[in-house]
């Protein structure tokens, strides 16, 4: 069934392509050559960055930001698993005293 099938043809139509025979490309015209390109001036070479106590005072404040914002999100996270995990406990100890309660009656 998953099998694939290939169409054959049963019947041939007695049709036959012939084959498409190159032809001679002798009276090519040369083409003239293009002009190399004007050279790109060349940037001059950066120095290291330098960092001003403001620069450096927001840079640290920006990387503060993002590691409370990452902290928050990995424990709320954290919590939702746990308490997910506490009601699955709830829910399987209330169900085992109302099958327990169900044999004793």
């Amino acid at each position: 069934m998953l099998r694939p099938h290939v169409p054959v043809n049963p019947l041939p139509t007695g049709h036959i392509t012939p084959l498409i025979q190159p032809t001679p490309t002798t009276d090519i015209e040369p083409i003239a050559p293009v002009p190399a390109p004007a050279p790109v001036p060349v940037a001059p070479a950066r120095t290291s960055v330098q960092l001003t106590p403001g620069s450096a005072l927001a840079f640290a404040a920006g990387g503060g930001a993002v590691v409370l914002v990452v902290g928050a999100v990995l424990v709320s996270m954290l919590l939702a698993v746990a308490i997910t995990g506490v009601s699955v406990a709830v829910c399987a100890v209330v169900l085992k005293s109302l099958l327990n309660q169900e044999r004793k009656h």
